[in-house]
């Protein structure tokens, strides 16, 4: 018996009924053979991590750009507490922590950089429609390994393009709106707690709001501190959840859950629409406008950083020049674009 076999018949004795067994995947879009180590779900989580756009990561914006600290969030920091928190939940439910890792580690791997700013800037300049849930799911399937993607199963893809909210209902009544695994579902979950705890650690430490600010309920439903609040919510959703026909029936307590939602109002409204932040974003989103209109126009030099990125080719015949360019502003970190722009349109002494 195969190391992988063994792995696959130990979660069969220990997986609850609700579980996404490995053994069990849906597959994937080009079918391979299986490893004879690792689980199709610890395939992926490997390939996630290994891949360029998560290395990407650690230079794009989680709420404030271009933190000079060393100790703001950034969007591969928020991925790694995600990752940690979807963990949690899923082993003290007997879930499949290899599946709800590898969601979670790939859930931003498509946000552009400058945070939201980033993304609401691809919407007015690309489309309406742009999505960074959807851009993940692209980058996955389309743009890493220039362009032969990283083939990775269906639960984690369907997890992937899936686990964005929006400002809408933590846990949605709309069942097409959640991943049809229970591990999908809780990174969905994971995802909120881990930017609501953090984002409020780095709003303070970044002077952009006070500690007393906070309201007093928030304080008095989840605690004080960063590790009080996650311990929280986490345990509140464990003991408020049940199984029921194999199908786990993801709930949070009213008093947890109204100052879940207490919290996430005043953040929107104190820390991502403050001036210090918001003011940031609208030059942010200046600049990504300019290198859009800029490499639209410039194929040669949008073929030359494709190629040093090893994703999607702009030669392909069947892509429209609009989605590549789009593809490759959202690939950029906020170091490169800001060094960009200032090669593109900042002038150069003569002498």
């Amino acid at each position: 018996m195969s190391i992988r076999k063994i792995f696959e018949e130990r979660e069969k004795k220990f997986m609850s009924s609700a579980g996404c067994l490995s053994s069990e995947t849906r597959g994937r879009i080009k079918n391979e053979k299986p490893c004879p180590i690792r689980t199709a779900f610890q395939v992926d989580r490997e390939r996630i991590v290994f891949s360029n756009a998560f290395r990407r990561m650690k230079h794009k914006t989680q709420v404030f750009l271009s933190p000079k600290g060393d100790e703001y969030r950034t969007r591969l920091t928020h991925t790694l507490e995600v990752a940690q928190i979807a963990r949690s939940i899923t082993r003290a439910m007997f879930l499949n922590e290899d599946l709800a890792e590898a969601i979670a580690l790939a859930h931003d791997l498509g946000h552009p950089p400058f945070g939201h700013g980033g993304e609401t800037a691809l919407r007015e300049i690309y489309s309406q429609s742009f999505c960074h849930s959807e851009q993940s799911l692209r980058v996955v399937d389309r743009l890493e390994q220039n362009g032969q993607g990283l083939n990775l199963t269906l639960e984690v893809r369907d997890g992937i393009v899936k686990h964005s909210k929006g400002y809408g209902k933590v846990i949605s009544e709309d069942s097409a709106q959640m991943a049809f695994t229970a591990e999908g579902r809780i990174v969905r979950i994971a995802d909120i707690m881990a930017y609501l705890n953090h984002d409020l650690d780095d709003a303070i430490k970044s002077g952009v709001i006070d500690e007393k600010q906070i309201p007093d309920s928030c304080n008095k439903v989840l605690g004080k501190t960063h590790s009080l609040r996650t311990a929280r919510m986490i345990s509140d959703i464990i003991e408020s959840s049940s199984i029921e026909n194999t199908y786990l029936h993801l709930k949070m307590g009213n008093t947890v859950r109204s100052a879940m939602a207490e919290l996430r109002h005043f953040l929107y409204e104190n820390v991502y629409r403050a001036p210090k932040v918001h003011n940031e974003f609208i030059k942010a989103k200046r600049i990504l406008c300019e290198l859009y209109t800029f490499f639209l126009n410039n194929e040669e030099e949008l073929n030359q950083h494709l190629q040093a990125m090893d994703i999607l080719s702009a030669n392909s015949d069947t892509v429209p020049k609009e989605r590549i360019v789009c593809d490759f502003i959202a690939s950029m970190t906020d170091r490169f674009a800001l060094n960009l722009y200032a090669k593109i349109f900042f002038p150069s002494p003569s002498v």
